[in-house]
């Protein structure tokens, strides 16, 4: 969704056209499905990473423009409002060089962003929903220059009959409940978004155990518990979301609602093609931009499919020798609070995912509790309760310490990762920080009791925090 579009005003007939060519693209995905046209070599790792603007007070600062025209970086791009920018890190294979890699990668960038932030008198923070955000502030005055941002947020109001986008999220402590009539609330979201491409022999598998971890992410990486001051989730940006661009699209077998933000209707059973046949059966088309080149290269899917939200998302992309590979994006972690805490992160999903693999969970944790478990875990984070394969309720801490952790380290040990990294990355920082239960959203709050309800306070000494470079569970309160 990060490309521009050259056309926002759309006729009846575009529409018709797009969804022409969009069925002409998705008759071509399935021949690809069926045939050995996908890339089928070793896999690889990215990942995509949302970060705000702020000034010297720490309120968030709309200046993207300017900021993106001093960085001067393609992998540095404009997201929905003109507060907030997404770093993108490129593919890497999954070997011993992988941990190296992506902490370099992301530092270097990282710094790069801070330094011409800092010649603005701003700064850079990595967090799920910044603490000083006020709603007031989430209006169109403040949404990118993008014109697909603009189209984007015309079309979901369209599409809901131009009715107002009603957000009520009940926390433990707090009740919010606000009108928005533009999609702008969705920018107080940021995000963690990690891609594994892999063999499409393994893809579903992959995708299926994918939503299987949500919750075990979702509890370990929580950054998100406040929002316009209420404490509500520990991982907040996951209802926000979903309320912020609710779209309903349509109803599946149990009489549940999809909408375009969405945990999804059900496993894939056999291939990612059903995925993108429910993309063009199930969901209306948003931005219907067509294109006449060539239908194998998927713009007209590739630009639908970046429409629909789900948590766990297939792509289709091309590599530089033009041949087409599919790869899962996992948008469930927020961003931050550090650098070591993200490349912890992105190093266990990618260990347990091989991990669970040959065990397949999906066979014994249904769909359903599969979502179950998530909404759980974003809730309540790491005091959250799961029921795993053996369909008892399981305390999360207890599941990422004793199994998926130790799982995720030999699976990534035997892909070469050295014993130091592992011990570093899902010892050091991914099981303390579990083992005290000290991830984002638990500094936040326990901020907050300590010294009062001081927003402003909390989100400088948290930016002090982050600038030092240290895990989340070592943080000063």
């Amino acid at each position: 969704m990060g490309s521009e579009i050259a056309k926002t005003a759309f006729s009846e007939d575009d529409f018709r056209q797009f969804h022409r060519n969009l069925r002409k693209e998705t008759r071509i995905l399935m021949e690809w499905f069926s045939s050995d046209r996908f890339d089928n070599r070793q896999e690889r790792c990215g990942f995509e990473l949302e970060g705000w603007l702020v000034d010297r007070h720490c309120d968030p600062a709309p200046r993207n423009g300017e900021f993106l025209r001093r960085v001067s970086n393609p992998l540095v791009v404009a997201e929905l409002s003109k507060y907030n920018f997404e770093l993108n890190i490129a593919p890497h294979p999954l070997d011993n060089r992988l941990p190296g890699f992506l902490n370099s990668e992301l530092r270097k960038l990282w710094n790069s962003c801070t330094r011409n932030a800092r010649d603005m008198g701003c700064h850079t923070l990595m967090i799920g929903i910044l603490p000083t955000l006020q709603d007031r502030m989430l209006s169109l005055r403040n949404i990118s220059s993008l014109q697909r941002y603009h189209a984007l947020n015309r079309e979901i109001l369209r599409s809901r009959s131009r009715h107002p986008l009603k957000i009520h999220i009940e926390g433990t402590r707090d009740s919010l409940e606000v009108v928005h009539h533009d999609v702008m609330a969705e920018a107080a979201t940021t995000s963690l978004q990690i891609h594994f491409q892999v063999p499409v022999s393994r893809a579903a598998a992959v995708y299926n155990i994918a939503h299987v971890l949500s919750a075990p992410m979702a509890a370990l990486a929580a950054n998100s518990p406040y929002l316009f001051g209420m404490e509500l989730w520990d991982e907040t940006r996951i209802p926000l979301f979903e309320q912020a661009v609710k779209s309903p699209a349509f109803t599946d077998r149990s009489g549940r609602v999809v909408s375009r933000v969405t945990f999804g209707r059900d496993y894939v059973r056999d291939s990612l093609r059903e995925v993108f046949l429910e993309n063009l059966d199930g969901f209306p088309v948003l931005l219907p931009v067509t294109s006449d080149g060539d239908f194998s290269l998927m713009n007209h899917l590739r630009l639908h499919n970046g429409t629909i939200w789900r948590w766990n998302r297939p792509l289709i992309g091309f590599g530089k020798d033009g041949r087409p590979h599919v790869r899962i994006e996992h948008r469930v972690p927020p961003a931050g609070p550090s650098i070591p805490d993200i490349v912890a992160n992105i190093l266990f999903f990618y260990g347990a995912i091989l991990y669970l693999q040959p065990e397949a969970p999906q066979a014994a944790i249904s769909f359903e509790q599969a979502r179950t478990n998530f909404y759980a875990a974003a809730r309540s984070g790491l005091d959250a309760l799961l029921t795993w394969t053996s369909g008892n309720a399981m305390p999360v801490e207890k599941l990422l310490l004793q199994r998926l952790i130790p799982g995720a380290m030999q699976a990534l040990g035997e892909r070469g990762i050295s014993r130091q990294e592992l011990q570093y990355y899902l010892g050091d920082v991914l099981s303390e920080r579990i083992a005290t239960k000290r991830n984002g959203a638990w500094w936040q709050k326990a901020f907050i009791r300590r010294h009062g309800p001081d927003f402003r306070a909390m989100t400088e000494a948290y930016l002090e925090n982050q600038q030092r470079n240290i895990p989340v569970h070592e943080w000063s309160i």
